[in-house]
């Protein structure tokens, strides 16, 4: 008799207390609005998480080594790249071509790539043995990654463009990328992250309200500092569920962007920590699971997806308190955004039946 797979059960259970938990920090995170706005935004979400939920059900389902096919693996890259393409023809929405409308639905193509960006970089690892260093690993993931990027970059989206290529080199480096190719790397980005902040004006602002956001207060450093009025304003226990008073059009993106703040107001640090830990959680069944796997595709695939989860999550984290400056990375389950949850749930899919195979 075959044996019957065994689910994740702390794995599983993380992943949809954070998707009900992000229901309710949206509805929360609201301010009333006319024409039932709020509404609007809490069913999108609820939307959203009812397909990631089905989706993620569906996905792991399926043996995750059916994914380490070339075809599946080239076309979802190929899939990917079509869509970065064709959304820069799109008009731009909020001053940027980050979306595809689908009738009253809209779709952020840079979501799907970086799924398919790590199950391409799963499967380069996996089919050469021999090591990550060899060129004909190197340079495949070179050309594909850094198609993607430059797509994203064109949007732009720079946040979503560097936790990519971040995303990327943390599965290389697991992989055993050799130091010849590690050290250059480091020298130049630098340079490069330099050249592309320097080159717009708003991450120039960006970044100067990141460090002084006190000699700006109403413009570059506006946010950054609502934030930390909003979860200063927690204390221990918070000012209780749905009792915010920054989102009441002082904290820009409250139901995104800035939804870790309103959990630390309205929950308080206790509120705070607990999705802190579940994060932690996440990632200590993520990278276990990884570390389980029978094989190299789904020991790279598992350590890929939990790596980006993990980033984002830190990146938006660390957004709000002010240690990095704003780059527009939604917190994952959390923030409000349909193509982000309903990825980030597919990711979680994979996640699992790699889990159930360990």
């Amino acid at each position: 008799m075959a044996k019957k797979l065994a689910i994740d059960k702390v794995l599983f259970t993380v992943v949809v207390l954070l998707v009900v938990g992000g229901l309710v920090m949206v509805y929360s995170a609201n301010p009333p609005a006319p024409e039932g706005g709020f509404k609007r935004q809490f069913v999108t979400q609820l939307v959203a998480a009812i397909v990631g939920l089905v989706s993620m059900l569906v996905v792991m389902s399926i043996d995750y080594r059916r994914w380490a096919r070339p075809w599946l693996v080239y076309l979802g890259l190929g899939v990917s790249l079509g869509l970065l393409g064709i959304v820069l023809t799109a008009p731009p929405i909020n001053g940027s071509s980050r979306w595809l409308s689908l009738g009253p639905l809209t779709f952020q193509p840079s979501e799907l790539a970086k799924v398919a960006v790590i199950l391409f970089l799963a499967y380069q690892v996996h089919r050469c043995p021999e090591g990550v260093s060899q060129p004909r690993v190197l340079v495949p993931c070179g050309v594909g990654v850094g198609l993607v990027t430059l797509l994203v970059l064109q949007a732009p989206d720079f946040g979503s463009a560097a936790l990519i290529l971040g995303i990327s080199a943390v599965m290389l480096f697991l992989a055993g990328l050799s130091w010849r190719w590690i050290v250059p790397g480091l020298l130049v980005f630098p340079a490069l992250l330099g050249f592309f902040i320097w080159s717009e004006p708003y991450r120039m602002e960006r970044v100067m309200g990141f460090l002084s956001p006190e000699t700006d207060p109403s413009g570059s450093g506006f946010q950054v500092l609502q934030s930390k009025i909003a979860i200063g304003s927690g204390g221990m226990v918070g000012q209780g569920l749905g009792e915010s008073a920054q989102k009441l059009y002082f904290l820009p993106l409250a139901t995104s962007d800035f939804i870790f703040s309103i959990v630390s107001e309205e929950l308080g640090l206790i509120g705070a920590a607990a999705v802190l830990a579940a994060f932690v959680v996440l990632a200590w069944r993520g990278y276990l699971a990884g570390h389980r796997a029978p094989d190299t595709f789904g020991r790279f695939l598992a350590w890929g997806l939990t790596s980006a989860l993990l980033i984002q999550a830190l990146v938006n984290i660390s957004v709000t308190v002010g240690l990095v400056p704003v780059t527009g990375t939604p917190l994952p389950f959390l923030s409000h955004g349909g193509s982000s949850l309903v990825m980030t749930l597919v990711a979680c899919g994979l996640l699992l039946s790699v889990s159930e195979h360990g």
